[in-house]
């Protein structure tokens, strides 16, 4: 199966156009034309994601973070975004992103999220546009628990849920009388979210890479913020992605994915 073949199926699911403007999804390295027999799916195209790919003889890796993300002046053997990208270009390896228009389109990051979660009734948190069909569609999305629950409950249930080596929390104290209902989900960073999910009435944010001063900001407004860590929430990509293409491609095309192994750890 050629790889521009593979292409139109996942721009049916995750069109490019549904991207940020500031992102670099898409083809990144090697041919359309690249006859692919076996697939590798990783969060990150990572030196254990390259190594593999190349030691397994994939044809087509399959990331969910850029590997190329700024304009690269020069690619060589000198960086770790050139030592990758000269190791695919040699074992003939085509390489592929999907990173905001997958956050983005329906059923996918956010709703994965949110659906494992249990939240209900979920819509766009930001949103950026309609589908064909017309359903909307953006960044993250805000539901509500079929029961209310406190802070500090739902965090656990977080934790639970995605295998979370650890999560953190901001502003627990504000639901532990009051339990809240109404959830926010922003896999990745959500940082910038945290507007957006005041004025929606969000009484709880579940994302990552919340720093000090961004996470007591959020509770001094009266949300509670529930770091998972910017891995814990989207290594569901690789699961969503494997299945999605097993239904959807020939048997002749192989899929793997890499191990979920989160890249921060308690000492």
């Amino acid at each position: 199966m050629k790889c521009r073949e593979i292409i139109e199926i996942l721009d049916g699911l995750a069109p490019e156009a549904f991207a940020c403007d500031w992102d670099n999804p898409g083809l990144l390295a090697g041919s359309r034309e690249k006859e692919v027999k076996k697939i590798l799916l990783t969060v990150d195209a990572d030196d254990k994601a390259v190594e593999r790919a190349v030691k397994t003889g994939a044809d087509l890796l399959i990331s969910h973070h850029p590997l190329i993300f700024k304009p690269i002046r020069h690619v060589t053997d000198e960086d770790f975004i050139g030592r990758r990208l000269i190791a695919m270009v040699r074992a003939d390896i085509t390489y592929y992103a999907m990173h905001t228009n997958f956050d983005a389109a329906p059923g996918c990051m956010a709703d994965l999220a949110a659906e494992r979660i249990g939240l209900l009734d979920c819509v766009p948190l930001e949103e950026m546009g309609e589908t064909e069909s017309g359903r909307a569609y953006g960044i993250g999305c805000i539901g509500r628990l079929p029961e209310p629950e406190t802070g500090m409950k739902l965090a656990k249930r977080v934790k639970e849920k995605f295998s979370l080596p650890f999560a953190a929390a901001y502003g627990q104290e504000l639901y532990e009388e009051k339990p809240a209902e109404r959830i926010a989900v922003c896999p990745g960073a959500g940082g910038s979210e945290i507007s957006q999910a005041v004025k929606k009435g969000a009484q709880v944010l579940i994302t990552g890479d919340i720093g000090h001063h961004t996470g007591i900001d959020a509770a001094a407004q009266g949300l509670m913020v529930i770091d998972a860590g910017h891995y814990g929430l989207e290594y569901v990509f690789m699961d969503f992605m494997e299945q999605y293409l097993k239904e959807r491609l020939s048997g002749n095309v192989q899929i793997e994915k890499m191990p979920v192994e989160f890249p921060a750890a308690l000492v």
